[in-house]
């Protein structure tokens, strides 16, 4: 059988993108619930982690209808809580209504949100803690908690893997060797062999914003995709039944 993986970078928390990239990919309908492809499984949706935590203060700013953002003030940390919160269940609405098509992978901020303990930040001194009790924010709900906590770690389709961070075992837990360890930024240009010494035959992968938008190392046969704000997708073609499940690929802008 013959599908169309619709693969989405790293959303944090901008999810009007999201929406516009699966109407775009013919995956959500007037009413935000899956087209008759995903339902039947002709098309197959991936969203490869993080989902929460704006990129930017300015980000956080618009989330809440703001001109600023101010991560001590726990007003303005409720708003932003709240805003994703509902976002977060109109998506769970979406997945829930084609739960074999529709696959989130849990990336490392989605993962601090259900096990605190870790603080996430930027290089400019912007820190999430908007989920986080202990430093101002609120618990995500119980049940959105158990929601996250049924994402998957990699999805594999014989040997084509999709995952957050890349190919290794180690970088799909979110530990103190995961954060000490600088590989899991780098790993794709200094260590691109990586996924075919890992036996697989593709990759598809987020974590690591790339510049220009999605990058396909076709030597090494593997796709870096948080590329959502450069507003482009993966397109992957896939014969299910074939040993090499792979037929093609292509970053697709909307």
């Amino acid at each position: 059988m013959r599908c169309k993986f619709i693969a989405i970078g790293d959303v944090h928390a901008d999810f009007e993108l999201l929406w516009e990239a699966l109407r775009a990919a013919s995956c959500m309908d007037a009413a935000g619930l899956p087209t008759p492809p995903v339902l039947n499984g002709t098309f197959q949706v991936v969203l490869i982690g993080d989902l929460v935590h704006p990129k930017s203060e300015r980000e956080y700013a618009r989330l809440i209808g703001r001109p600023s953002f101010d991560a001590q003030d726990p007003e303005q940390l409720f708003l932003a809580a709240r805003a994703q919160v509902r976002q977060l269940e109109r998506l769970r609405r979406y997945q829930q209504a084609a739960p074999a098509s529709v696959h989130i992978i849990l990336g490392n901020h989605d993962d601090v949100v259900i096990n605190a303990g870790y603080l996430l930040g930027t290089a400019g001194g912007l820190v999430h803690i908007e989920f986080d009790p202990n430093r101002g924010g609120i618990l995500l709900p119980p049940d959105l908690k158990a929601w996250f906590q049924s994402f998957l770690r990699e999805l594999r389709v014989g040997r084509l893997q999709f995952a957050h961070v890349g190919p290794l075992p180690s970088m799909t837990h979110y530990d103190d060797l995961f954060y000490a360890d600088h590989t899991h930024k780098r790993w794709w240009h200094e260590h691109p062999e990586y996924v075919q010494m890992s036996g697989l035959s593709y990759g598809v992968y987020g974590h690591t914003q790339i510049k220009d938008g999605i990058m396909v190392n076709s030597t090494n046969r593997f796709a870096m995709i948080d590329a959502l704000t450069a507003r482009e997708y993966l397109e992957v073609l896939v014969d299910t039944e074939a040993r090499e499940p792979l037929v093609s690929s292509r970053p697709v802008p909307f």
